[in-house]
């Protein structure tokens, strides 16, 4: 075990060929979303919402930062829900005021979602002085250092979502071989 608990290429196997600082970053990388996944738990908590709100309400303001309009079909296929919990989570949003029910601009039978401003004023207070000093953090990069942590977080991305498309693989899990 190290000073940070970790131990040693735990989940990386015993292959002597593995590279010591490898190890460092993926452990580093688990430690961040350790954090993140502790900050998003404290937000919840003190804005009494759950992560799906949380969710709902990240896609509303970039929908109403891009000018799009967002309905509830739309955020039900962004977060991955039946339309009957996303009527339940709309409720339960315009009921606690984070967002409201409109008119659609342009269709007549159709209704958008809007976040409400007080929503947005909260999620600032929130989470505004995270987000400043994660930018600061960010900001310090030189753009060659920047480059480099992008492509790296891209290609971990691609390592995750291909975890299912192992060669030898029927759907189960990583690692598992099946015969031709």
């Amino acid at each position: 075990m190290n000073a940070q608990g970790h131990a040693k290429g735990y989940w990386y196997g015993k292959d002597p060929g593995r590279k010591e600082i490898a190890v460092g970053v993926l452990n580093a990388l688990r430690d961040y979303r350790t954090s993140e996944q502790a900050m998003r738990r404290r937000t919840r908590s003190s804005m009494l919402m759950g992560e799906k709100d949380l969710l709902a309400l990240r896609y509303l303001f970039e929908a109403e930062a891009d000018g799009r309009v967002m309905k509830p079909k739309d955020l039900g296929e962004r977060l991955g829900i039946t339309s009957a919990s996303m009527t339940t989570l709309i409720d339960r949003l315009v009921d606690s005021g984070h967002i409201r029910r409109e008119p659609h601009p342009t269709d007549r039978r159709a209704l958008i979602l809007r976040p409400t401003p007080a929503s947005d004023e909260e999620v600032r207070h929130t989470l505004g002085g995270m987000h400043r000093r994660m930018l600061d953090v960010a900001s310090a990069l030189s753009p060659e250092e920047s480059r480099i942590v992008v492509e790296f977080l891209e290609h971990m991305r691609e390592a995750l979502d291909t975890v299912d498309e192992e060669p030898g693989s029927t759907g189960g899990s990583a690692g598992e071989t099946h015969p031709s």
